[in-house]
């Protein structure tokens, strides 16, 4: 799932003073990392943010898969992905990024394709144009790390995520069901890059 938390729209200003520059994820930053996550989603998707009625034992599931220490320890040992973060001047970690080959269920999608998998920013830092920065600083590694088209996936109760990344070039192409244990969120698959050539039956 990379709905985002982004509140920021394109022409915000630059993020304001109080962050670090932003960094690649390395191992020393699981633990700190593994629990942004987990609050990011809660955040986002939980009873102060969407709100929605995930069954409880679905929600367990999906948040010890999705954001424990082994799944973001494999992610973060993928060569083939890349996790950005930004500390505050504390040194604690405030937003990520997370980007790799596309798994999107889509015929379009081919081998070089990439795939925003995840943009997230804790609640308290966001109004600052941190968001903006951060998706700017993955979009312009995604468009020099190969020809391939972009994806993402964005669940469709998030409007503003949807006009962002709209506003970046991105166009609804399908959608998809995104398990959260046995539960089910409906979500768009958003992609950028010229529409592939699809042959009719009679030119095959």
């Amino acid at each position: 799932m990379s709905t985002t938390n982004i509140d920021t729209l394109p022409g915000t200003t630059a993020p304001q003073h109080g962050f670090e520059p932003i960094r690649l994820a390395t191992p020393r930053d699981l633990v700190p990392l593994s629990a942004l996550k987990l609050q990011c989603f809660r955040e986002t998707f939980g009873p102060t943010g969407f709100n929605i009625a995930y069954p409880p034992r679905d929600l367990a599931r999906f948040e010890r898969e999705a954001y424990g220490h082994d799944k973001v320890a494999d992610e973060l040992a993928d060569p083939e992905h890349r996790t950005w973060v930004v500390e505050d001047a504390r040194g604690a970690l405030v937003a990520y990024a997370h980007a790799g080959p596309c798994k999107l269920p889509h015929p379009w999608v081919e081998d070089d394709d990439l795939e925003l998998c995840q943009l997230y920013l804790r609640r308290d830092v966001q109004g600052r144009g941190l968001g903006k920065h951060l998706l700017d600083h993955v979009m312009g590694w995604m468009e020099n790390a190969g020809p391939g088209a972009l994806w993402l996936g964005v669940w469709q109760g998030n409007l503003k995520a949807q006009h962002v990344y709209a506003g970046r070039g991105f166009k609804v192409v399908g959608d998809y069901r995104f398990s959260v244990g046995e539960w089910h969120d409906e979500e768009f698959i958003m992609r950028r890059g010229a529409q592939p050539q699809v042959l009719d039956s009679r030119q095959r």
